[in-house]
C-alpha cells in the first residue's frame, strides 16, 4: 500500500546518484541509522531507498554531499546536514520472494534545526503548513491531526503472530508471540511483554497464513487486568484480511468457528 500525502512539487528533482546517510529518532530512546543513495533531490527535497519502513509525518535528519547550487544554508560545509518531513513512503515491488523488502521514501527539507516540539517528543508527526523559500526554513510544520474515528471497524479475530523489534541496523533483535485481539486491514491491538514504547515500528509475522508486514505502536497502556496492550497502525502495507477471514466451504467447523468475525467497538485511540 502506497501512503501518501497530497501536495505539489515546486520545482522538478534532479537524479543523482549522491550517497546519503539517515538518522531516525524512533522515541526518545531509541534511534537507527541507514545509508542509502539518493533517487533525486531539489533545494526542497529528496528521494531514496531505505531497507527499513518509516512513517508518513515523522522527521529524519539527513547527510549528503550535495552540491551547494542545491543548497538552502552551509553553502561551503563538506556535506549538508538538513532535516526532512517524510511526506511519502511506500514498498518498492519485488521481483521474487526471496529478495528483501525495500521503501521508496520522499522528504521535504524543513531546514537546519527540527523544532523545539521535536526534541521535547520525537514520536509526533507533523504535517507542513507554510513555505517559507530562501531561509534557514524551507517549511513551517504543525502537528498533524488525526481523524478520531477509525477508518475500518476492528473485528474481533485471534491470529498467532510472531512479533520482532529492529535494532539500529534494522535487524530483529527481540521476539515474542502472541495472539491479536483486534484486527482490521489498517491495524490491530495485541497484548505484550515487551518493552517497547510509541513509536516504534515492529514487525508481525503469521507463519501459518504467510502474513509478513510492519507496523508503528501508537497506543500503549496497562489494562485493568494488568496486560500491556499495543495500538499498531500497520505501514507500508495492509493486512490481508479478506484473505484470511474467507475459509474454504470444505474447512472443517472448528476453523469455520475459529474465523467467525466480530465488529469491535471504535475507539478513539490506538492505531487505525
Amino acid at each position: 500500500m502506497e501512503v501518501i500525502r497530497q501536495f505539489t512539487r515546486r520545482r522538478a528533482r534532479l537524479p543523482l546518484k549522491l550517497p546519503i546517510h539517515v538518522v531516525c529518532r524512533e522515541t526518545a530512546e531509541h534511534q537507527w541509522t541507514e545509508s542509502s543513495r539518493l533517487v533525486d533531490v531539489n533545494h526542497f527535497g529528496a528521494g531514496f531507498v531505505l531497507t527499513r519502513p518509516i512513517d508518513v509525518g515523522r522527521l529524519v535528519q539527513l547527510v549528503i554531499p550535495l552540491p551547494y547550487q542545491l543548497r538552502c544554508f552551509d553553502y561551503s560545509e563538506p556535506k549538508y546536514s538538513v532535516w526532512g518531513l517524510v511526506r511519502h513512503a511506500s514498498a518498492v515491488p519485488t521481483t521474487g520472494p526471496d529478495e528483501p523488502t525495500r521503501f521508496r521514501v520522499g522528504v521535504g527539507f524543513i531546514g537546519k534545526y527540527p523544532p523545539l516540539s521535536f526534541e521535547k517528543d520525537p514520536t509526533i508527526r507533523y504535517d507542513p503548513l507554510l513555505v517559507n523559500v530562501g531561509s534557514a526554513s524551507t517549511w513551517r510544520l504543525a502537528r498533524a491531526q488525526f481523524a478520531k474515528q477509525r477508518r475500518e471497524p476492528r473485528l474481533v479475530i485471534p491470529f498467532e503472530v510472531l512479533v520482532e523489534t529492529l535494532d539500529g541496523n534494522g535487524q530483529p533483535c527481540e521476539q515474542e508471540h502472541t495472539v491479536t485481539e483486534t484486527i482490521s486491514t489498517l491495524g490491530t491491538c495485541i497484548p505484550t511483554n515487551l518493552d517497547v514504547g510509541v513509536g516504534r515500528i515492529l514487525k508481525l509475522s503469521s507463519m501459518s497464513d504467510g502474513v509478513s508486514i510492519f507496523a508503528a505502536i501508537r497506543s500503549r497502556e496497562v489494562a485493568a487486568d494488568g496486560i500491556t496492550r499495543v495500538g499498531l497502525e500497520f505501514i507500508g502495507d495492509r493486512w490481508p484480511l479478506d484473505r484470511e477471514i474467507a475459509p474454504s466451504s470444505n474447512a472443517p467447523a472448528s476453523v469455520r468457528s475459529h474465523r467467525r468475525i466480530k465488529p469491535s467497538r471504535n475507539g478513539s485511540s490506538g492505531s487505525k
